[in-house]
């Protein structure tokens, strides 16, 4: 289970980190320097959509928008306790944004992995689609 969740989140981090993060390595700045042509600007970014359109898709109908403040609300909770004992700072705004992509990527990860939690934790399986 711990393997299968590492992967789902691993992916959901990858696909937030190529859309965005500090550095100069994502597709906003480079899509907005102006290097690149624009149908490969246009590909790149549709491509990047569907992957948030199936991550999306696939979190809310797992967990729910419930679901989603509520991890987004854990996630939250342990960055204070982390900021209560020292351990991070809210002076660095490159590190905020950091934490805030890596944040986004575990709401996502839960929300793709739900399933497999419920299941090694309820025994239960979750059926949503019914075909006949």
């Amino acid at each position: 289970m711990l393997v299968s969740f590492l992967l789902r989140w691993l992916a959901a981090l990858l696909l937030v980190l190529v859309t965005f993060n500090p550095t100069s390595l994502n597709y906003v700045r480079w899509a907005t320097e102006g290097t690149a042509s624009l149908p490969m600007i246009i590909l790149l970014g549709m491509i990047l959509l569907v992957g948030y359109v199936i991550f999306l898709r696939a979190t809310f109908r797992s967990i729910g928008g419930l679901g989603i403040v509520l991890v987004a609300a854990l996630v939250g909770a342990f960055l204070w306790v982390l900021f209560d004992f020292g351990i991070i700072s809210l002076e660095n705004p490159g590190a905020l944004t950091w934490i805030g992509l890596i944040a986004l990527s575990f709401v996502l990860g839960v929300g793709l992995s739900w399933s497999i939690i419920r299941r090694s934790l309820s025994g239960q399986l979750d059926v949503d689609d019914v075909e006949e």
